[in-house]
């Protein structure tokens, strides 16, 4: 039976803790009990967890043996900011997928209110993809950057560095992924698509350019089709 999978708030040696929501979830939600076994993610490494005790806004482990575990792909999506219930949904869904990090970007066609609160957000997002990873058994969620420019996002290192664009019309996404290892970094653009000034901002950094296909998608549903393209050819 696969052990569902929790990542610790705090520990300490051979003890680790869920708080607050976290432990409430688990205890009142779920019903656990003590005795109950988990696996527990503790300073990145997998460990089976045992609950030695239960309090109103604690859930408290002894910690086992390690438990093997898969890393996340070397895989970053700079994504530019949208409809914040849309970016949610997105971020949830590539960090199930998989992804490393996810870098939110202002772009020329990010919409100001949302420039304007997306650090807000922060702490939401973060917990969104705390919640996915969770769920779907990673070992650590994905880090969640601090919202940052287009000119420092042209910057983000990456051994194959991608821009989606919607006007690249002869290679595609999976011809630009292809045999890549190493670190990869896909910028997909906001609702509207990027600019003509942008795209040319990217070739001149040395980004290549690529198509998901004649279709035109919604910014959420490109980066996870985006993100499921080159971890397939990853994987």
């Amino acid at each position: 039976m696969t052990r569902r999978r929790w990542i610790a708030d705090e520990v300490s040696g051979s003890s680790a803790a869920l708080v607050g929501e976290h432990a409430e979830h688990l205890s009142r939600v779920l019903r656990a009990r003590v005795g109950q076994e988990f696996d527990i993610v503790a300073d990145g490494e997998v460990r089976r967890g045992r609950i030695t005790r239960i309090d109103e806004h604690r859930v408290t482990f002894e910690l086992g043996d390690a438990v093997a575990a898969e890393p996340p792909l070397p895989v970053t999506v700079a994504m530019s900011i949208f409809k914040f219930d849309r970016m949610e949904w997105a971020i949830e869904k590539c960090t199930e997928l998989g992804v490393a990090r996810i870098v939110p970007v202002i772009a020329r066609r990010t919409e100001s209110h949302l420039a304007a609160a997306a650090m807000k957000r922060m702490e939401r997002w973060r917990r969104i993809a705390c919640q996915a990873s969770e769920q779907s058994r990673r070992t650590a969620p994905p880090e969640i950057a601090n919202p940052i420019k287009l000119e420092e996002a042209i910057a983000i290192p990456g051994t194959a560095r991608i821009v989606l664009s919607e006007v690249e019309d002869q290679v595609t996404l999976r011809d630009a992924g292809r045999g890549e290892t190493g670190d990869i970094v896909l910028a997909v653009g906001p609702e509207g698509g990027w600019t003509s000034d942008e795209l040319n901002a990217f070739h001149d950094a040395g980004w290549a350019a690529a198509s998901l296909g004649h279709t035109i998608l919604r910014a959420e549903t490109a980066a996870i089709a985006a993100l499921a393209i080159v971890l397939a050819e990853l994987q």
